[in-house]
């Protein structure tokens, strides 16, 4: 009986791979399996997962014929996956020895569907804890409970699926799974549906997954059009949102998030392709006019000056015929 399975997808991280596959041997325990997916990666990172499927206890490896993105590998992770519980790391990242198993003894204990951890940003030397952005550690929680309120960072807007630890049955209802091809903020519609469906859920303050910022190879420094699937993340939120029971209490915060994360963008746009810069604004200001517009209105009026402006600036915009369809 596999008891977690900890699905780890890796593309082109031959620098880093070694160093993920060496803490997850000192996490290992026999009923353990980690699930690595090769994304078609082009450098040495095949030839160094072949050597750990023969040298780390429960590894198995998975290979993709095309590279798939992120959310893709996991869902191949996931439709492997045999443990009662499973969790997830990037190939780049890496744990504290015996956290793994620390972590789910908390969780056996506490009972609930998934459980949400703090961790450590790593950015060159520099160590910074990030804590999830909700007080009360240790409790069984409702998890549409802390969804809100929408002026707030809250559990949601701490989106990332490695940071915890969540149970098979959440998998089996449908619930883990990811948007099959998003490139970058894959984590968005994923946590919101997890804290409208599943049950139950507690915060707890065990520090050991070390995230890697600042990589060359990551989204998040590379200003390519892989970017812009944050409006394909975000309107399934919306979408999805819109169709809760609950739709009139959470949608603000919905709108709300999509549309800071619309200024975030247009704010470093300069770290853009001139192109997609161009094609940033067309799409953002076409997500704005799709948006419910009593809440997008109560949302900017909510908001800064400054962001307030940037986004209402955008919002009077015109819209190309081809990108509003």
């Amino acid at each position: 009986m596999v008891k977690l399975s900890v699905i780890v997808p890796f593309y082109n991280v031959q620098t880093y791979a070694p160093d993920t596959l060496k803490s997850l041997a000192a996490n290992a325990r026999e009923d353990f399996e980690f699930l690595l997916v090769d994304d078609c990666s082009r450098d040495e990172t095949p030839e160094i997962l072949a050597r750990a499927e023969r040298e780390l206890p429960g590894a198995r490896v998975l290979r993709h014929e095309q590279n798939g993105g992120l959310a893709t590998a996991r869902n191949t992770g996931l439709d492997a996956a045999r443990g009662e519980y499973v969790t997830f790391l990037d190939g780049d990242d890496w744990l504290a020895p015996g956290y793994y198993p620390e972590l789910l003894g908390v969780m056996e204990e506490l009972g609930c569907d998934f459980v949400r951890t703090d961790h450590v940003q790593c950015t060159a030397r520099a160590r910074t804890v990030h804590r999830v952005p909700h007080g009360r550690r240790g409790v069984v929680l409702d998890p549409r409970e802390v969804i809100l309120p929408a002026d707030r960072s809250t559990s949601v807007d701490y989106a990332f699926a490695w940071a915890g630890m969540y149970h098979r049955r959440l998998l089996d209802e449908g619930v883990l799974h990811f948007r099959d091809g998003l490139r970058t903020a894959e984590d968005r519609p994923w946590i919101w549906r997890l804290h409208r469906e599943a049950k139950s859920m507690a915060v707890v303050g065990l520090l050991g997954v070390f995230y890697r910022r600042g990589v060359a190879s990551s989204l998040t420094q590379i200003g390519d059009v892989r970017q812009l699937d944050f409006i394909r993340a975000f309107d399934q939120v919306i979408e999805e949102t819109a169709q809760d029971r609950d739709a009139d209490l959470l949608l603000p915060k919905a709108v709300r998030t999509y549309c800071a994360i619309i200024s975030h963008h247009l704010g470093s746009i300069e770290r853009f392709e001139p192109q997609v810069a161009r094609k940033l604004r067309a799409m953002s200001a076409a997500a704005m006019k799709r948006m419910p517009q009593d809440v997008l209105k109560e949302a900017l009026d909510s908001m800064d000056v400054q962001r307030a402006s940037r986004l209402r600036r955008l919002r009077r915009r015109p819209v190309p015929a081809e990108v509003a369809a």
